[in-house]
């Protein structure tokens, strides 16, 4: 369709060029092709462009995704992997991926080395173009990296809840608390954050495609089309790799043992955090809390700040459009503590009503928890706004920023909440891991939820002494592996850069729901101008489960149910919906086939 090149070729961009590389490229290619020469590879090599690209091979030999297209050796067509080339699993796997360490040389420094000859340094900027080397430092101090800034004294509650002054890391440094010891203030250096300034104006939809290697698979027969992302989005090979080599290379406890794995763990987990607080722009690396997910942290803001500062008739505000986990852990503490739910209504497209939210607050509201985008209408909500509604009262914020992390530009600072939260699968990253950001002060007033582990100072029968923040809130083991993960997938999004996502995903939504809803019998829910990613419809003479299952006939997934979010579709007179959600890597002839599959189902009963 006209339509659909024209505004694609409106979002993508030439990525071309860049400064000039300090080393020989010629000679670098000539080794890379003396070394790969037995590869799977049949491309021809060439210098590799600037910004996100596509490598001409996906796995070096032996890989498990090493194949002539590298998804899996299992791909008919594609031939056995090879056999293991020494060093193969952290150097790129083609001499065009190799080319581009040229514009990294100041990273490569000596220092230890690793098993195949490369220097840890080499790791410990390079940007997931290169992700069998992995973004994070493995324990190599990295240049210019600023110390936490500290943050204001705990107002405090009991005294037993107070957090240690100093870090101490359980089973590695002398948590004395009697004798004077006190441990190192400076927290091992976190890998440098990249410059805006290096950062490319836009991005190739297709190009960014071939990061995704699920998104080649087949169903039915049909190539994929991912149309599930407000559900789960799909991992990039950077990501994926990113993972495995840690389990490969970095795999250890963290912040309790004195080895070179602990410490490389250590350092790869800390530099995730700080891309988190730099991803969404807290002012405190220690404010960052890794959680499973925007499940937990929520559950983790109401069972603890929640039971400390909500009473018998206090009033907790919610709005229509939330996902039951912005619900319930807010209805159990009510019940719990005698207090009672409000709710923000909202209009008949599906934006909430502020004139109604000015009139339900008041003296007695302890916080307020909004949705910053609704997972089941693709409503952006004016949380700002909110914010400063509540702020003024001297009321508690909390952004359920689930839906937004990943479609549009978040900064905590001039949002202005109290807390905003987050789950790594819906921006890219793996399941079972997100983020609690909190304000400092907030925070050290809240007492520990779970005990054990990793947020222990020190312990007798009589007292327990708690870690300072972050690892006040992270009991027992964390999800070490997943958080390095978190940081690779919001690494990959900073690179392509989140206002150019937006403006592409906002052209996708508004171009979908203009074609959707000019067919007949097709009922579009929730029609906010400006929405995000999700375009929610019901079609007569259908079950949403009949429309799903056609459209996954053609290769279509989609989610249909009520996406955990009853009472927003009961407001709009529905139980269920078919719901396409839409992320960077779908195109406008993706949003074509779904158009065209749904106008068919109509036409039949129409």
């Amino acid at each position: 369709m006209t339509t659909t090149t024209t505004t694609t070729n409106a979002y993508g961009a030439d990525t071309t060029g860049g400064a000039e590389p300090p080393v020989d490229i010629a000679a670098l290619a000539r080794l890379a092709n003396e070394f790969f020469r037995s590869g799977p590879s049949t491309h021809p090599a060439a210098a590799a462009p600037h910004g996100v690209q596509a490598p001409t091979n996906w796995a070096p030999g032996g890989s498990p995704l090493a194949s002539s297209v590298g998804f899996s050796p299992n791909v008919p067509g594609t031939p056995v992997p090879q056999g293991l080339i020494p060093g193969a699993n952290l150097l790129p796997s083609h001499p065009g991926t190799l080319l581009s360490l040229g514009n990294r040389v100041d990273a490569i420094a000596p220092n230890a080395v690793a098993g195949n000859g490369v220097p840890d340094t080499l790791f410990s900027t390079l940007p997931a173009y290169e992700p069998r080397l992995g973004g994070a430092a493995l324990g190599v101090p990295a240049a210019g990296h600023a110390a936490p800034v500290a943050g204001p004294p705990s107002d405090g509650i009991a005294s037993r809840f107070a957090p240690s002054s100093e870090p101490r890391f359980y089973f590695v440094d002398s948590v004395e608390l009697t004798s004077g010891y006190v441990t190192p203030k400076t927290p091992q250096p976190h890998g440098a954050p990249q410059s805006v300034a290096t950062r490319e104006a836009g991005f190739d939809v297709h190009a960014v495609r071939r990061d995704f290697p699920i998104l080649q698979e087949r169903i039915n027969g049909k190539q994929l089309v991912w149309l599930d992302n407000a559900a789960t989005t799909h991992k990039p090979r950077q990501v994926i790799e990113r993972i495995a080599h840690f389990y490969e290379h970095e795999n250890s406890n963290i912040h309790r043992a004195a080895h070179t794995l602990a410490a490389r763990a250590t350092d790869a987990y800390e530099h995730a955090r700080e891309v988190v607080r730099r991803f969404i722009n807290a002012p405190d690396v220690n404010e960052v809390i890794f959680v499973r997910g925007t499940t937990e942290a929520i559950n983790l803001v109401a069972k603890s700040w929640g039971r400390a500062n909500v009473g018998e008739g206090d009033e907790i505000i919610v709005s229509h459009l939330e996902h039951h986990a912005n619900i319930v852990p807010w209805q159990q503490l009510a019940e719990a503590k005698g207090a009672k739910l409000r709710v923000i209504p909202v209009d008949d497209q599906g934006q909430i009503r502020l004139d109604e939210y000015r009139r339900l607050i008041n003296d007695r509201t302890k916080i307020v928890a909004i949705g910053h985008v609704s997972n089941t209408l693709g409503t952006v909500v004016p949380v700002k706004q909110v914010v400063e509604i509540a702020r003024q009262r001297g009321i508690v914020t909390l952004v359920d920023g689930a839906q937004s992390i990943a479609h549009t530009p978040v900064d905590v600072q001039d949002i202005g909440a109290d807390f905003f939260v987050f789950s790594g699968h819906k921006i890219f990253a793996p399941t079972g891991i997100g983020a609690l950001w909190g304000r400092r002060a907030v925070l050290e007033s809240m007492p520990p939820w779970q005990g054990g582990g990793n947020m222990i100072a020190d312990v007798t029968f009589e007292k327990t002494t708690y870690q300072p923040l972050p690892n006040t809130f992270e009991a027992g083991t964390g999800n070490i592996a997943d958080a390095v993960g978190l940081g690779a997938a919001l690494e990959y999004v900073e690179r392509l850069g989140i206002e150019n996502i937006s403006r592409y995903e906002h052209a996708l939504v508004d171009y979908g729901m203009q074609q959707l809803g000019s067919i007949p019998g097709l009922r579009l829910i929730g029609t906010v101008p400006g929405k995000a990613s999700v375009m929610s419809f019901t079609l007569a003479g259908y079950t949403t489960e009949e429309v799903g299952k056609a459209l996954n006939a053609e290769g279509i997934a989609v989610r249909t149910g009520h996406h955990c979010a009853q009472p927003i579709l009961r407001r709009f007179g529905v139980e269920t919906t078919v719901r396409p959600s839409l992320a960077f890597y779908n195109t406008f002839e993706e949003i074509d086939l779904l158009v065209s599959v749904v106008r068919r189902l109509a036409g039949k009963r129409g």
